[in-house]
């Protein structure tokens, strides 16, 4: 295992993150033996890292962990995620606290390394999404996390750059957050470079970059596009994150990509997690586990290391036209 810096925040961790998430899963339906394993091997392995949720299966990701931590000699980092309604944003202080106390409780924990901000980000606060006001304004979501730290309740505090790429760059660019979570992938490599003209993708408009110049610390989501891209089998939970992503265009995306790279770089998660890994200002790939098998498969990716440039060069091309189809 590999470790790279935590940001500005003197921190190392470990080039895979353990994701306690749903799509995964396995911190959420797997047997107690199972979910057992998949830790004592992700950290055998070196993983010092694992992000989880408050929302992740309704806390039972978190309940999880606060167990299966207590019976390993390994002390990972532990980040976990609030949200906020936006229809009580005259309380968003309260909803906060009274949300990373319920995280803490579940997780048998004082505190925890990483507090992050879940919802997206907009110009303006919507149903689910919140706005910039909301976040950098007087009383909002940074000065309740600066209230978090002072009280040693979080090391850190971070927040999930989905919604609009501006309102995440104005976020990043407040200097009021350590670290950012980003949507970056072989099928949408779009917050960790420029795109080419015709590019038909969303656009997260080299967020990674921004995150870079300020020093922040980026956890790379969805490397696997929710699945799609390590196997054809389908569990329901591959939803987009953002406007025109579907499971369609994801799974065209990856048959172009494996046409080029074939098998010459590993499995198709490790060829994914080794492309992820090439972009270095990335502090850690998060990954979500489903099966135990798929904590051996992660981390040979990161002993293979990043992929080499002739593999880079053909992806170059593939985004130049478009991975060679039109999106409708």
């Amino acid at each position: 295992m590999r470790y790279r810096p935590f940001g500005s925040t003197g921190l190392l961790i470990s080039e895979l993150v353990f994701g306690g998430g749903a799509v995964g899963g396995i911190l959420i339906r797997a047997d107690d033996d199972t979910r057992r394993e998949a830790i004592r091997r992700a950290l055998a392995g070196g993983v010092n890292w694992i992000d989880t949720a408050a929302s992740y299966g309704d806390g039972r990701s978190e309940e999880a962990l606060g167990w299966l931590l207590r019976e390993v000699e390994e002390s990972p980092y532990v980040s976990t995620k609030f949200t906020i309604d936006p229809g009580r944003r005259e309380d968003i202080g309260g909803q906060l606290e009274r949300s990373l106390h319920a995280s803490l409780e579940r997780l048998q924990r004082d505190r925890v390394d990483l507090l992050q901000l879940h919802n997206p980000v907009m110009p303006e606060t919507g149903r689910r999404s919140l706005g910039v006001a909301e976040i950098l304004g007087s009383g909002g979501v940074a000065d309740s996390l600066d209230r978090m730290v002072e009280q040693g309740l979080t090391g850190h505090v971070g927040f999930t750059a989905l919604g609009d790429p501006g309102a995440c760059r104005q976020v990043i660019e407040s200097g009021r957050f350590a670290s950012a979570q980003v949507y970056h992938n072989l099928l949408n490599p779009s917050a960790g470079r420029a795109m080419p003209p015709g590019w038909s993708g969303f656009d997260f408009e080299n967020l990674i970059e921004s995150c870079a110049e300020r020093g922040m610390a980026v956890l790379n989501i969805r490397v696997l596009a929710a699945g799609v891209i390590a196997t054809d089998r389908r569990h329901g939970r591959e939803g987009g994150l953002f406007p025109g992503a579907d499971v369609e265009t994801d799974e065209r995306r990856t048959a172009a990509v494996f046409a080029e790279l074939k098998d010459r770089y590993g499995t198709r998660a490790q060829t994914a997690i080794r492309y992820a890994l090439a972009n270095q200002p990335v502090s850690g790939v998060l990954v979500g586990i489903a099966e135990l098998e798929q904590v051996d498969e992660a981390l040979g990716a990161v002993e293979l290391g990043p992929l080499p440039e002739d593999a880079l060069t053909l992806l170059d091309t593939l985004y130049a036209g478009d991975f060679g189809l039109t999106d409708g």
